[in-house]
């Protein structure tokens, strides 16, 4: 028997324009992670405290999720793309009102609002690419657009270490903290400006973006109107145990990789590496997680998701013990590591999740997981509470004979342990 194509001549063109916003998503998340650092550094704030940003970034996607699906079900695709955009712009410009109060809050609910948007942009993609084709084929095609994540997640990095990270002057002076007020409130003032342009210049480009689709044609762009009860769907959701398990491991995903890129920042501090050379660090870990998503796309041929899953989590469990128990250049190579065989895991677990399922379940379902990456926004915070119990550094105190730093990812370890237990669960038991 043929096996089905990923994609068909038909439905090219438009799954090549809807997978250029997985590009436009990955570059903000690249950007906003080393923002933890730089506010951190900016404004005086303990690790907990600077964690408050992907709080904000990652709470948006909760909050939105599920009211994004109800309105895309009602309306369409074309229509729940155009307002992504618009929140996603407006989120972004809101950087420049915020860098002149230089209040943090401003700047945590500009990233708040832009996350909206994402929510958006994300709960009508994936479940429209799963849709472009056979059944059979939905994961490789969900993980073939995925490609185009880590492509926005390089460029996003990119900018932020060369607009960003190196333009700091706070990060330039060993002593900052002991400056006087007067010549702190200066760099400051100059700091934050640097943080605010990428995002400024990322609004006006998505408003460029926004113009671009409102002025071209989407297929499937009216929806039937009909949004299926909405209790009667929850409650038949939560019966199919596969479903439930997913979003739980989407949550453990989502939380583990935000870590995992977030905090490698602080993993350098401790081995007093500079922010604007762990940003190549992280550079390395983007350009592994692109390699790994081509590879595993490949594998999925021939191999069976949840098989594939458990594998790879079981290896990122590896790479997370070696970031631990690492002591110094060799833990940092293998946080980098992690995310080779992070790669598959979003896409798959995603498109394990809601097979199956009828297409009224599927639209919910695909809220459901996409209000999951609210995992990115409480792991990080609870991290970053891990490495505050010796003070506001990083290697204050030894816990089980490594820095508090090093102890913290076995939160990620904990993250792959379950990763790894659905993806024998789907391979054993419910079968993809």
């Amino acid at each position: 028997m043929t096996r089905p194509k990923v994609v068909s001549k038909e439905v090219l063109f438009p799954f090549i324009l809807i997978t250029t916003l997985f590009a436009l998503w990955g570059f903000a998340n690249a950007v906003t992670d080393p923002m933890v650092q730089a506010f951190k550094k900016v404004l005086e704030l303990s690790n907990s405290q600077a964690a408050w940003v992907q709080m904000a970034f990652y709470g948006g996607y909760f909050c939105m999720a599920l009211p994004a699906a109800l309105f895309v079900r009602k309306y369409s695709y074309k229509v729940g793309v155009l307002i992504g955009l618009a929140l996603y712009a407006a989120g972004a410009l809101l950087f420049y009102p915020a860098a002149i109060t230089e209040q943090f809050w401003f700047f945590c609910l500009g990233l708040y609002i832009l996350t909206f948007g994402l929510a958006f942009l994300e709960t009508t993609a994936n479940p429209y690419i799963l849709a472009m084709g056979a059944k059979e084929t939905a994961t490789q095609r969900l993980n073939l657009a995925q490609v185009f994540n880590p492509i926005g997640l390089l460029l996003g990095l990119l900018v932020a270490q060369q607009f960003v990270l190196k333009k700091l002057q706070s990060d330039d002076i060993t002593d900052y903290f002991a400056l006087d007020m007067a010549k702190k409130a200066m760099i400051r003032t100059s700091d934050l400006m640097v943080i605010r342009d990428p995002y400024v210049v990322l609004g006006l480009v998505i408003l460029a973006v926004f113009v671009l689709i409102l002025v071209n044609k989407m297929p499937q762009a009216k929806g039937d109107g009909k949004i299926p009860p909405f209790g009667e769907t929850v409650k038949a959701l939560r019966q199919k145990p596969k479903y439930v398990f997913g979003v739980v491991a989407q949550i453990f995903y989502v939380g583990a990789q935000i870590m995992c890129w977030t905090y490698i920042y602080q993993y350098a501090e401790a081995i007093d590496m500079p922010s604007d050379i762990a940003a190549n660090y992280q550079f390395a870990a983007f350009v592994l997680f692109l390699a790994g998503r081509a590879i595993g796309t490949y594998l999925l041929r021939f191999i069976d998701p949840g098989k594939l899953l458990m594998w790879f989590a079981l290896l990122a469990g590896v790479c997370v013990l070696g970031t631990i128990f690492g002591n110094g250049h060799p833990g940092l190579y293998s946080l980098v590591g992690i995310s080779f065989f992070m790669s598959l895991m979003f896409p798959t677990i995603y498109g394990i999740s809601l097979n199956g399922l009828n297409e009224d379940e599927a639209k919910l379902g695909a809220a459901g997981l996409v209000m999951a990456i609210v995992g990115g926004a409480l792991m990080p915070k609870l991290q970053g509470m891990i490495i505050d119990l010796g003070g506001n550094g990083v290697d204050d105190v030894l816990l089980v004979g490594v820095p508090e730093v090093n102890f913290s990812f076995v939160l990620p370890l904990c993250c792959f342990v379950y990763i790894a237990w659905f993806g024998f669960s789907v391979f054993k038991k419910f079968r993809y």
